[in-house]
């Protein structure tokens, strides 16, 4: 393997040329909020009826402190929610809280308010942090993030019982069933290969495995960063070592090579809501997705949605993974309310508070606070069918990471911001390069990671 070495340098800011370079759209942007008010800019929600339980909760505590509090949910389809962040980064007006999902935070350090002593506070009264918190929202010493009461996730597999059944001859519910009682060597034998093998019979049977291979949304980063963990493959690694020429990353092309001979076409133009649409649609079997796809299935759909089962991931040589995607909410440091803003961070972390999104998200939400996160079952009850979720939430052996793992937090940043893996995957499948030019081409973009 050849490697490169990188410096540790400063985050990428946030420039008009790396926003037109990236992204496509236009944002969405609010006046300053002045005393006594507090804007709030966070996800819209995939679930149906989560926003408004939100917005409630945010009112209720702006009535119980003399505060006039205003939501605005912002779509993450066409990457809008980071675009609208890049525009008020720049202006120094927006919102005064502002949701940070994945690396955003790390992205926009140079314009986050410090919040050391709200994360200070919620640890002391609730306990730490999930791992992967510190490593997506902590940098230099400095919280950018507290956990958000909502709009954390994880990328689970999701597949259809009966399809995989009839045309796989895979009895998902004894691989996974829905309580503590697996069976390790089945588990075990759910690998890529394995798994490979029922893409294949599924695609002949007219009802492929879908997932983002886009370079437009971020969720072709989040089925892939789990991919190229479990092969051993990596951009840069752990020590900011350029590390994308090597054997484990032509396993991965290989692999994908094959594989997405049994995919659909069009996953190449595929965004955030695309997997969501093709499972519910009735024709996919599986993807790699949160319980939203199956939370609308429920009001669209429930013939597919009584069908649908949560599942882990296929293990590959080094492991089996899982990617997450935390969601903070952060205060601009150019924000006319910090105080009020950071009282509201305190409240929102509360067990009512995360409980109740909890089951407005359906089980979609993972909370960030670990004590939360154990202290709450719903996943195991949430039905139809019976055990759905159950496995939404990890259970056996899989590694919790942020796609563009195993860098270091300011260089994986940039690699999901620029969504080199697929870009890399789809040079390949869909553009006819060979492994070295693709690779090489990963090379010189990891360089410009560097130079920030």
């Amino acid at each position: 393997m050849r490697t490169k070495n990188l410096s540790r340098r400063t985050l990428l800011k946030t420039t008009a040329a790396t926003g037109a370079a990236l992204f496509t759209g236009f944002p969405y942007v609010k006046g300053a909020s002045s005393a006594g008010k507090l804007s709030i800019g966070t996800v819209d929600h995939w679930v149906p009826g989560n926003n408004d339980v939100l917005r409630e909760i945010c009112k209720r505590w702006g009535d119980e402190n003399g505060v006039e509090v205003t939501v605005d949910f912002i779509t993450v389809i066409g990457n809008k929610l980071l675009l609208t962040a890049q525009a008020e980064a720049r202006a120094q007006i927006g919102h005064d809280v502002y949701a940070m999902t994945g690396w955003m935070a790390p992205m926009f350090r140079h314009r986050l308010e410090p919040l050391n002593d709200v994360v200070a506070d919620i640890i002391e009264e609730h306990g730490p942090l999930a791992e992967y918190a510190k490593y997506a929202a902590h940098l230099d010493e400095v919280w950018l993030g507290s956990p958000a009461p909502t709009s954390s996730l994880n990328f689970a597999s999701l597949s259809r019982l009966d399809l995989l059944k009839k045309h796989a001859d895979i009895d998902l519910q004894k691989y996974f069933p829905g309580n503590s009682n697996r069976d390790l060597a089945l588990v075990d034998s759910w690998d890529y290969e394995f798994f490979l093998l029922a893409a294949e019979k599924l695609h002949k049977a007219g009802h492929p495995f879908g997932a983002s291979l886009s370079g437009g949304g971020t969720d072709s980063n989040n089925w892939l960063g789990a991919l190229f963990a479990a092969y051993g493959a990596s951009i840069i690694n752990e020590s900011g070592d350029i590390s994308v020429d090597s054997d484990a990353t032509r396993e991965v092309l290989e692999y994908m090579s094959r594989f997405t001979q049994f995919m659909p076409e069009s996953v190449y133009a595929w965004d955030n809501a695309s997997n969501n649409r093709w499972i519910i649609s009735g024709r996919g079997s599986s993807t790699c997705n949160p319980p939203s796809a199956w939370a609308v299935a429920k009001r669209d759909n429930p013939a597919v949605a009584e069908q649908l089962w949560h599942h882990d991931n296929p293990r590959g040589p080094s492991g089996r993974f899982r990617c997450i995607n935390p969601a903070f909410w952060s205060v601009w440091d150019f924000s006319q309310n910090i105080s009020a803003a950071k009282d509201l961070l305190r409240y929102v972390a509360r067990k009512d508070v995360v409980d109740t999104m909890v089951v407005a998200s359906q089980g979609f939400d993972i909370p960030v606070i670990t004590s939360h996160y154990q202290n709450n079952d719903y996943w195991t009850y949430a039905e139809p069918p019976k055990g759905v979720l159950y496995n939404y939430p990890i259970r056996g052996d899989e590694k919790q990471i942020m796609a563009g793992y195993p860098a270091p937090p300011q260089f994986a940043s940039q690699i999901y911001a620029q969504t080199l893996l697929p870009n890399l995957v789809a040079r390949v499948t869909q553009g006819g390069e060979s492994f070295d030019d693709a690779i090489s081409w990963a090379e010189n973009e990891a360089e410009l990671v560097s130079r920030g």
